[in-house]
């Protein structure tokens, strides 16, 4: 289903999570990463994404990820993988995507700094939503929010 509106955010990572906005309202649709477990590794569906995804026809804003100071190299490769998993999918159904640096849309949006800081200005920008963000697991839904509000909010300036 095509929404002028609507604009997709993705937080991506194991934990993360896609978000749909539509900014009439400020109504958001959340999916948890959907993943996979393959010889006792995770990793994410890329046919679970696609169905998730096909549901509605918009505009996809994915975070930039980058390799962190003391990450693993492993946990480096997963994390690039699964971000090249969603831009692969992304792709494939021809979809208009952009991906946003964490300091970008995380300043634009006067995020706080810590998990929690994302939880807690989703819950002050998008109130209506805000029990989808209670828990502390659910900083990938905040994030996946608030990166489909700033692709919305900044699209004309976006990187």
């Amino acid at each position: 289903m095509k929404n002028n509106n609507a604009v997709w955010g993705i937080d991506p990572g194991i934990n993360g999570a896609l978000a749909l906005l539509f900014p009439e309202d400020h109504g958001i649709e959340i999916f948890d990463m959907p993943i996979m477990e393959v010889k006792k590794k995770k990793t994410i569906s890329a046919a679970l994404v696609a169905d998730i995804l096909k549901q509605h026809e918009a505009p996809v804003f994915i975070e930039n990820v980058h390799a962190m100071p003391n990450q693993g190299v492993t946990s480096m490769f997963n994390f690039g993988k699964g971000f090249g998993i969603l831009l692969g999918v992304a792709a494939g159904l021809q979809m208009q995507v952009t991906t946003v640096r964490p300091l970008a849309w995380k300043k634009a949006l006067k995020v706080p700094s810590g998990k929690d800081g994302s939880r807690e200005r989703a819950t002050q920008l998008l109130p209506a939503s805000s029990q989808k963000f209670a828990r502390k697991k659910d900083d990938g839904r905040a994030e996946a929010s608030l990166i489909a509000l700033y692709g919305f909010t900044f699209a004309q300036s976006v990187e």
